[in-house]
């Protein structure tokens, strides 16, 4: 062994890094391995799954077995897509359903649109008490619209507000959106299929979430598909494909699924009031909710499922400002890191059996310490390489584990969108896709980063708060 200072050090340093750099290889590796997996998943559900049938025949099959739902969509400062919103829920086809807009205290005027776009007047209303919320101002509904009950409460958050509506809700289901979303005009019918199906062990269904930017919107709904023309909208554009097209697709065909998003999900109303509803103290409110009853099931050794289906969908306004996206990332980081240290207990814990595996395992990798090897190796795998501590093949492994498997998963999921689902009619549109699959990978992909290791930060410091989120609005796209 040679004791000469330099000598030792370096070579110190040298092992070090080699170290580094395999953490981070292994990590990224891994992380693909359990994407390609999720992907054939994925594959297998949608190319398994029944012929998807025409509303139609969906509404003659339901229409004299269709549990009631409740439609809760809370409401602040959401004064230009409000109106236009309500309007797409009122003309869902669905048998028997009521749509409860939760105005959250709103500081702009989303009220006032609401009583006068639909001449709503003040009523009363009984609201039980079995999920805490702020106290509830009044409520409004016009005799003409009974489907329509619009409550407005004292600001609690995007939490309290839902609670609020469950309270309110006098159905067995209930539906949880966004009130800047739009549910396509057959959401309902083919989200409710699981609870038709298999009613006694189903407590949550989730469906797609698609960008509506760019899309031309007429009367509540998406006439015509296209493309967003900016490039923050594109980038999660295909964000959302590679989420709900093969993650949690793929996660429900495992019956691992941890997170129904806010935007669009159907629940059974029991289940969700014997868990005490949607937690005040995480901005991670749609994923707590679903670790909640996965915990409440299996502690009481009940059979349950929690699906996802990808025929029905809901169009939202995603962000097209870097600030606004920035915040809306970390507060998801924040979100998830919150829901994991509350339920850390189930990570890896044989009595949750593929929750605590499957499910924690896959937050814990791509959550958890995802964000913090993949900045680990962006700043220190370069570095190392350029002071000659690291060989040439350690970096052309990283960058391939980094850029070309990436480019690979997301071009997967384009091949799978166009064989099974087809939402974009153009070779155009699919086109510029491939080409963004590409180019996330060369700046956006590490900026996003960024923002996930600034909601570790706000996670460490304790921070509260969703931040401002400002919207243009749907409108039609220009022609």
């Amino acid at each position: 062994m040679n004791f000469e200072p330099a000598v030792w050090a370096r070579d110190w340093m040298l092992e070090a890094a080699q170290w580094i750099a395999l953490v981070v290889i292994v990590t990224g590796v891994t992380q693909t391995a359990f994407y390609i997996v999720q992907m054939a998943y994925a594959a297998f559900a949608l190319s398994n799954r029944p012929p998807v049938p025409r509303s139609a025949t969906l509404w003659r099959r339901y229409s004299d077995q269709s549990p009631t739902i409740a439609v809760i969509a809370p409401a602040y400062n959401e004064e230009l897509t409000v109106v236009e919103s309500v309007r797409s829920l009122l003309a869902l086809h669905y048998p028997n359903f009521e749509v409860l807009l939760v105005n959250d205290g709103s500081k702009d005027q989303t009220l006032q649109r609401l009583i006068e776009a639909f001449a709503l007047e003040p009523v009363g209303r009984y609201v039980d008490s079995s999920v805490p919320h702020a106290p509830i101002r009044g409520f409004y509904a016009n005799p003409d619209l009974p489907r329509l009950l619009v409550i407005d409460k004292e600001n609690g958050g995007k939490a309290d507000a839902l609670n609020a509506g469950i309270n309110a809700a006098r159905c067995s289901l209930f539906c949880a959106i966004d009130a800047d979303s739009i549910l396509e005009a057959d959401a309902l019918l083919r989200v409710v299929r699981p609870f038709i199906d298999d009613p006694d062990r189903t407590v949550a269904v989730g469906g797609t979430i698609r960008i509506a930017n760019g899309c031309t919107i007429e009367a509540g709904r998406v006439t015509h598909v296209r493309l967003p023309t900016n490039f923050l909208a594109l980038v999660q554009v295909m964000e959302y494909l590679r989420a709900f097209l093969m993650a949690r697709l793929a996660l429900g065909q495992m019956q691992a699924l941890m997170v129904i998003s806010g935007a669009f999900g159907l629940f059974s109303r029991q289940r969700v009031v014997e868990v005490g509803g949607y937690s005040h103290a995480t901005v991670g409110e749609d994923m707590e909710l679903i670790i909640k009853l996965h915990r409440h099931m299996r502690d009481l050794d009940l059979p349950y499922r929690v699906e996802f289906i990808a025929e029905p969908v809901c169009w939202t306004e995603c962000p097209e400002d870097l600030g606004v996206l920035a915040r809306q990332r970390s507060r998801w980081q924040r979100g998830a890191l919150e829901c994991f240290a509350k339920h850390k207990d189930m990570c890896f814990n044989p009595r949750y059996g593929r929750i605590g595996f499957i499910g924690f395992g896959q937050i814990l990798l791509v959550d958890v310490i995802g964000p913090l090897i993949e900045a680990l190796g962006y700043v220190l795998i370069p570095l190392l390489w350029a002071l000659k501590l690291l060989a040439l093949p350690w970096l052309l492994a990283f960058l391939a584990a980094t850029f070309t498997f990436g480019i690979a998963i997301s071009a997967l999921t384009l091949i799978l969108e166009e064989l099974q689902l087809r939402r974009f009619p153009r070779a155009r549109e699919l086109a510029i896709l491939a080409a963004v699959a590409v180019i996330e990978n060369l700046g956006y992909r590490q900026l996003a980063n960024i923002w996930r290791l600034k909601g570790w930060w706000q996670f460490i410091r304790g921070e509260q708060g969703w931040g401002a989120m400002t919207r243009k609005g749907f409108g039609p796209a220009p022609a």
